[in-house]
């Protein structure tokens, strides 16, 4: 493909994934190595780290430069509700754990699906929200995909280090390309460069609302999932203040609105299998 008609492409499939209504949030840049973070009450902030590209969790609004999304939104209902004010560090996905292991930020609210391994190296909130792993595939696919082992002798896009590429990787023959983050995958799938994606059933559900993108839902992979907040082992007190803001939040009804704003349904709850 000449590399006009690929940049018209990609800026295409940029545009319809995010000319949204932005909300207004206070971000720094990734700080690389420098320093711990300190204690939130001590500096009455909340650290967060987030991809800032990959919507409708988090994402950065091209027109106003500000973050908005389904995780920037829970963070903030977090943090509100816990004297803090939300400071959002952009993060690639590859890092962010990483960044709370080590102590430069408080907190990963960016999708984070908690997994068995997870939990062993890292605490979780409360589940927020659940998910499932999902096919994307073209509008225009004749293909029939109902499991990973539909794929074999395909090429199957995934985000790098994600759960996503644990379960495709698990499938031998199955021709596996990484991605840093959305919405290069989606440019590579929407113009054929790969036979399909796996990613999250809720990402399906906003583009199927929100973007023009010549795609489709596919046979989702596996059980539902559920999201938490990620945080250092250790913590239990600033957990269990994680937790409240989260059930205060639930019970005055923030997070099934925020849900609906963003997902078209409320996924605060586990769905059926």
């Amino acid at each position: 493909m000449a590399e006009g008609i690929a940049n018209d492409g990609r800026r295409w499939v940029l545009g319809q994934l995010l000319a949204l209504p932005a909300s207004a949030a206070l971000f720094t840049p990734w700080a690389g190595a420098s320093g711990l973070a300190d204690p939130p009450g001590t500096r009455g902030a909340l650290r967060i780290a987030l991809e800032g590209t990959y919507p409708p969790f988090n994402f950065t609004d091209p027109a106003s430069g500000q973050l908005t999304g389904h995780d920037v939104d829970v963070a903030r209902a977090v943090a509100t509700r816990m004297g803090l004010e939300p400071q959002f560090v952009l993060t690639e996905w590859s890092a962010i754990m990483p960044a709370v292991r080590a102590g430069r930020v408080d907190v990963a609210i960016s999708q984070v699906i908690i997994t068995p391994q997870r939990a062993k190296a890292f605490d979780f909130s409360a589940p927020y929200c659940y998910s499932q792993p999902q096919l994307i595939v073209r509008k225009n696919e004749r293909a029939s995909y109902r499991t990973l082992v539909d794929l074999k002798g395909r090429t199957l896009g995934v985000r790098q280090n994600s759960v996503f590429e644990e379960q495709a990787r698990a499938v031998p023959g199955i021709r596996i390309k990484r991605y840093p983050a959305v919405p290069e995958n989606l440019q590579d799938l929407a113009f054929g460069r790969i036979d399909a994606l796996l990613d999250d059933s809720l990402l399906m559900q906003y583009l199927i609302r929100k973007t023009q993108l010549p795609l489709k839902a596919g046979a989702r992979i596996g059980a539902p999932e559920p999201v938490g907040i990620a945080l250092r082992k250790g913590r239990p007190a600033f957990r269990l203040a994680i937790d409240k803001a989260l059930r205060e939040a639930r019970l005055d009804g923030t997070l099934r609105a925020l849900s609906l704003k963003w997902f078209g349904q409320d996924a605060g709850s586990m769905p059926p299998t």
